[in-house]
């Protein structure tokens, strides 16, 4: 059996990695301002503050994103290999929903004030249903590197051949390009 997650440190805090001063400064992430001066997303949005982001977080075993859902946007099936997530619904509707290792799914229609948890390592996804509003979520996780897995493009995306997938989604090799087609980065 493998196990994953964050070493406990034997330290209060591990330094910067790149040497930066610790002071209050350290401490402190500012990346999230931009939901309070900016206008709302018209896509699919995610602000994360993880140890990439925030290297206090380091050896503390939490991050956080906040998650922005324009009407009709959705949060593509993904995982977190080496994390719960535990999502706040702060406005608005969201569909929720994992699969656990027998296939069977779990969905919820989230109001606001609702809290849903995701376990470690299960594909799961978000959609807003609301046709009028938009929805915005805060997500704590138990790791100041969660991961995120996208199944869409770890499966479409990353080289594997096209016969392949082909065989393995039980279709054509013509609909599994489409299907690429449509994840490829617009230019």
């Amino acid at each position: 059996m493998a196990v994953g997650g964050d070493p406990d440190i034997v330290f209060d805090f591990l330094p910067a990695p790149n040497g930066t001063a610790i002071d209050p400064n350290f401490f402190t992430f500012t990346g999230m301002r931009v939901l309070i001066e900016e206008d709302p997303s018209p896509t699919f949005k995610v602000l994360k503050a993880s140890m990439a982001e925030f290297p206090a977080l380091l050896g503390q075993s939490v991050s956080y994103a906040v998650l922005e859902f324009p009407v009709g946007s959705v949060n593509p099936p993904h995982t977190h290999p080496r994390s719960a997530e535990l999502l706040f619904l702060l406005g608005g509707t969201l569909e929720v929903g994992f699969v656990d290792t027998t296939n069977k799914l779990y969905t919820q229609t989230l109001q606001a004030g609702d809290l849903f948890v995701f376990p470690k390592g299960l594909v799961h996804y978000q959609y807003n249903v609301d046709p009028q509003d938009s929805s915005f979520a805060i997500s704590a996780f138990g790791s100041a590197n969660a991961g995120t897995v996208s199944v869409p493009a770890s499966v479409f995306t990353t080289g594997i051949d096209d016969g392949i997938l082909a065989k393995s989604f039980k279709t054509d090799v013509a609909t599994i390009q489409a299907i690429k087609a449509g994840l490829a980065p617009k230019a």
